[in-house]
């Protein structure tokens, strides 16, 4: 028996990362889909938490052609959805970073874009031509010196896409942010998402909530700054490293911890 399978009762919702937990971007993690089939067999409500800065209904179609069922869970909360509230709610259009696949994905979901003259940008990643971050700095220098307004609809730093690092919009951010722009967050370790994902879960207690993921900036330290408990699988993004023990401290949680570690769902 294995800590999955000797979970508490008392966690009814789980918040479970998709992408190093569910999938690796290619195909699914062997036992994933059972795992979450499983815990919805429990009784549990599954709740899928992705910085995917795109809509829910984008994400449910990518996960059925990859093979998941959707019986294996009860609602999807991405980061594009905590934010498109927000970007549809501004005055005039933001201007779009990311890819053209991105942008035909909100505008789906009634959001218009500016290529000029835009006071906020809505940012969703590198775009189809420039694969790194360094291409960028001139463009985040310009924008940063006429005070516009970065939404980052995607936290991540890096993404492992078939065992292939690759930088996401939040490694953007952090470089306009360096260069004192301002930057809106959505997803993952930000509150909107969790108010979204536990909304689709029936608002229920904190303490009755577990949280799974494989990232230590975005999973782990959402959970603890929501107060939710989390299991944390290390074959993801941060796959052979020890757990840090010094990560309490070094982000003031006190004796937070994971309520355990393994190396997958299956």
């Amino acid at each position: 028996m294995t800590d999955l399978d000797a979970l508490d009762p008392r966690y009814t919702t789980i918040l479970c990362d998709i992408w190093g937990v569910i999938h690796d971007g290619h195909a699914l993690y062997p036992g994933a889909a059972a795992r979450l089939a499983r815990w919805r067999g429990e009784g549990r409500r599954i709740v899928l938490v992705t910085n995917a800065p795109r809509p829910a209904e984008v994400v449910a179609a990518q996960l059925a052609r990859l093979g998941l069922a959707d019986d294996c869970w009860d609602g999807i909360s991405t980061s594009g959805e905590a934010g498109l509230a927000a970007l549809l709610a501004l005055s005039a259009p933001p201007g779009l970073l990311g890819t053209r696949r991105d942008r035909a994905d909100l505008e789906t979901r009634g959001l218009a874009f500016a290529d000029k003259g835009f006071t906020d940008l809505a940012v969703t990643g590198l775009d189809d031509a420039r694969p790194s971050v360094a291409d960028y700095t001139g463009q985040l220098e310009a924008w940063a010196r006429q005070g516009v307004r970065f939404h980052c609809l995607n936290p991540d730093r890096v993404v492992i896409h078939g065992g292939v690092a690759e930088p996401c919009a939040g490694a953007l951010a952090d470089v306009y942010e360096a260069l004192g722009g301002r930057v809106a967050w959505y997803g993952k370790p930000h509150d909107a998402i969790y108010h979204h994902a536990l909304g689709l879960a029936g608002d229920p207690p904190r303490d009755t909530v577990l949280a799974v993921g494989d990232s230590l900036v975005t999973d782990m330290l959402g959970a603890a700054g929501q107060g939710i408990d989390a299991l944390f699988v290390r074959s993801g993004i941060h796959a052979g490293e020890p757990w840090p023990d010094d990560f309490a401290d070094r982000h003031g949680l006190g004796d937070w911890h994971p309520i355990a570690l393994v190396d997958g769902l299956a």
